[in-house]
């Protein structure tokens, strides 16, 4: 068996993290590639070390100083060689970012060297080989993920070791340039290698044990989820559960490889496993309730509309000119709603209800202020009455639903409530659901 284990920013914070890091690779021999985040925070006074990654850059393109900043980095990074009681040279390792700052270092590469080091010393300290995902892990001169050619490098890489560690959130350009994924991208670095070795299993340590049902913010001590689909994983984080990067899914659902979420501070939680099918054991009808505030609602009527050839296009074409992302369009014979972030529109609400009027002389009626929900489930599809029992249940709360719209792969139910209604929503909804079902 082969396991792939990702350590995200939480686990790798210090010497004492990573004494757990060591614990848990030592107790499964399967635990053979490993991939790491940069650093992140021992309090939460503390400093994410990619933050301060970033301030040197911006320090030194606003002619700065940033010594200090650099000070603070290496001195972490050399507190934790200490204590690890391992050497990777970390002054020159150090000495070499602050050259390359001083050249013209991008803030890619800056954020990057987070990552570098950490792998360094964690494979001094596990006794792993070292291998840099620069050269791997590979975009084109735009910037885009080339996935086959990625592929095809791991596997090549890694064939010969076996054992590693490998840096997270980074690859490179063909100019050899470092290029960062997104925050959080170290979740896809360990996909990516899941996949080349053929994993069997995908662990993604981090601070939390799991997914939850809920928000606990919102929902006191909600159930963890013991299993789900990758689809059903997709739903929960683009409404805004974000334990793991949502494209982190994508290379092992291809290749059928479960990804475990684990927490590295409780070892001995199983977590939650992601998997491409799951069998109804449970008997829970949801898998999960997540969402998010601040939308804005466009709501479209005209006569006879649904027998208008292009219609929606039109519409759609006029939110494509401003660069605005649609989330939800749900749709009557004569009317039709366009629900987009606020933060996406915000500079441009009254030239899009203009232009919409103008061009398709038709009544534009603003809603702001929404919150959307998402409640999500295999098992909502085989069961009648779902949609009447949350609907029921949010009657019951005396909140009014703003907007209805139901996937097609009838997976999830979406609703739109005013902001001030979003906690309640969701304690509403969870309460019919899984207290009131238990």
């Amino acid at each position: 068996m082969i396991k792939v284990v990702k350590f995200g920013g939480s686990s790798v914070a210090d010497a004492i993290q990573l004494a757990k890091v060591k614990a848990i690779i030592d107790e499964d021999p399967a635990r053979r590639y490993v991939v790491v985040s940069a650093p992140g925070k021992r309090f939460s006074a503390d400093n994410k070390i990619t933050d301060l990654l970033y301030l040197c850059k911006a320090h030194m393109d606003h002619n700065i100083g940033y010594s200090q900043v650099l000070q603070v980095i290496g001195d972490r990074y050399k507190a934790i060689e200490l204590n690890l009681g391992v050497n990777v040279n970390m002054d020159a390792e150090l000495q070499k970012i602050d050259e390359d700052l001083r050249n013209g270092a991008s803030s890619d590469y800056m954020a990057s060297r987070g990552e570098y080091l950490m792998a360094k010393l964690t494979a001094a300290y596990l006794g792993y080989d070292f291998i840099d995902t620069a050269g791997l892990v590979v975009f084109d001169k735009k910037g885009r993920f080339l996935d086959e050619e990625t592929n095809e490098n791991l596997k090549n890489a890694l064939d010969g070791h076996e054992r590693a560690v490998l840096p997270g959130f980074y690859g490179s350009l063909p100019d050899g340039k470092i290029k960062t994924f997104s925050r959080g991208g170290s979740d896809i670095t360990g996909s990516l290698v899941a996949r080349a070795v053929g994993a069997d299993m995908y662990e993604n340590w981090t601070d939390v044990s799991g997914f939850l049902m809920a928000d606990p913010r919102i929902v006191e001590s909600p159930k963890p989820i013991e299993k789900v689909t990758y689809m059903e994983l997709r739903e929960l984080s683009y409404m805004g559960a974000s334990v793991l990067h949502e494209d982190a899914v994508f290379p092992v659902r291809e290749n059928n490889i479960p990804i475990n979420i684990r927490n590295t501070n409780e070892p001995e939680n199983p977590g939650t496993v992601i998997m491409a099918d799951v069998p109804d054991e449970s008997g829970d009808i949801i898998t999960g309730i997540a969402g998010r505030k601040d939308f804005v609602s466009f709501g479209i009527f005209k006569n006879m509309m649904s027998s208008e050839v292009g219609f929606i296009r039109r519409v759609l074409s006029i939110f494509e000119s401003y660069d605005v992302p649609i989330e939800h369009i749900p749709s009557g014979v004569d009317t039709i709603s366009i629900v987009v972030p606020l933060d996406k529109v915000e500079d441009h609400i009254q030239d899009i209800i203009e232009e919409i009027e103008r061009k398709l002389r038709v009544h534009v009626v603003l809603q702001e202020g929404i919150a959307v929900i998402a409640t999500v489930g295999r098992g909502m599809s085989s069961r009648p009455g779902v949609s009447g029992k949350l609907f029921n249940a949010l009657a019951e709360a005396n909140i009014n639903i703003k907007m209805i719209d139901q996937g097609s792969s009838e997976m999830n139910i979406i609703v739109g409530v005013d902001n001030d209604d979003f906690a309640d929503a969701i304690r509403a909804i969870y309460n019919a659901f899984v207290t009131n079902e238990n």
